[in-house]
């Protein structure tokens, strides 16, 4: 499938949106004024992540569409892809870099290219570009900078593993993608096939766990994040982001995400927003 076989560059939403995500995108804790902006950039990271995650275009087709993000993001004269000029016009209005933005297009490039990680070194460094920067660009909106990444860039990894975890069966049977290190699962006796399975394998099983052991010490830095915030609606934001962390790694400690759908309930992500406030004030 070519650009020209289908009707634009944004033709391939997924029907996913901020209610479907593990934490939550410019919720009412966020500034009203700023509120908007956050959406332009999560609508922006969605178009162009629907694109990386379709299962019908081909690598090539796919990494050609991203480049057209750039393109109209950069280029003033240039609207081909309408998320990329609403946040171009946000860009202008709040003067935030378009680095982060960017840093996104070369991870979703990346997920259309590669299928396997080798090790954890090349995981992280894939989520250096998929996850770090959405973090760092809603702290440059606030007016926060750069001592707050390390926080930023652990908080932001821990989810997307956390992610990684719970798709890794419907990435691997979609996308033929798998973001469990080849060296892991090789450590343990876990086979690629083990993910099409209706559950997991205890060598895949041992696998999920090891990075789930891998991924505690990210979420354990990022409770130095919220005190890094001086915006004090952000700082709770970033306290709750970091409790819905802590509990979806022991959830999926106790279920296998290849036979459940490993989310948090509404009771869950409601006492975890009350605890995240209340951490954020301590």
């Amino acid at each position: 499938m070519t650009i020209a076989a289908t009707q634009n560059v944004t033709d391939t939403a997924s029907g996913k949106n901020r209610d479907t995500e593990n934490f939550p995108v410019g919720s009412l804790l966020i500034r009203p004024d700023l509120r908007r902006h956050v959406h332009a950039f999560y609508n922006f990271a969605r178009a162009a992540d629907d694109i990386s995650d379709h299962p019908l275009l081909d690598a090539a087709d796919k990494v050609a569409r991203l480049e057209k993000f750039a393109v109209t993001l950069l280029d003033g004269k240039n609207n081909d892809v309408p998320s990329a000029v609403a946040l171009r016009q946000s860009l202008r209005e709040t003067g935030v870099t378009p680095q982060h933005s960017l840093d996104l297009l070369t991870a979703f490039k990346r997920d259309a290219t590669q299928l396997r990680y080798r090790d954890w070194d090349d995981l992280i460094d894939y989520c250096n570009y998929s996850a770090a920067p959405v973090g760092r660009h809603v702290l440059a909106l606030h007016g926060v900078g750069k001592t707050a990444w390390p926080a930023n860039d652990a908080l932001c990894n821990a989810l997307q593993i956390i992610n990684h975890i719970q798709d890794c069966a419907d990435d691997y049977r979609e996308l033929d993608r798998v973001y469990i290190p080849q060296d892991i699962m090789s450590l343990y006796g876990a086979e690629i096939a083990d993910l099409s399975r209706e559950e997991s394998t205890p060598a895949l099983h041992k696998s999920l766990l090891a990075m789930l052991d891998k991924t505690m010490p990210l979420a354990a830095a990022a409770h130095d994040l919220p005190r890094q915030v001086p915006d004090w609606r952000l700082r709770c934001e970033t306290s709750v982001i970091c409790v819905l962390a802590e509990r979806l790694l022991a959830l999926l400690r106790r279920r296998d995400p290849l036979f459940d759908n490993v989310k948090l309930g509404k009771l869950s992500m409601m006492t975890a927003t009350v605890t995240g406030v209340v951490r954020a004030w301590l």
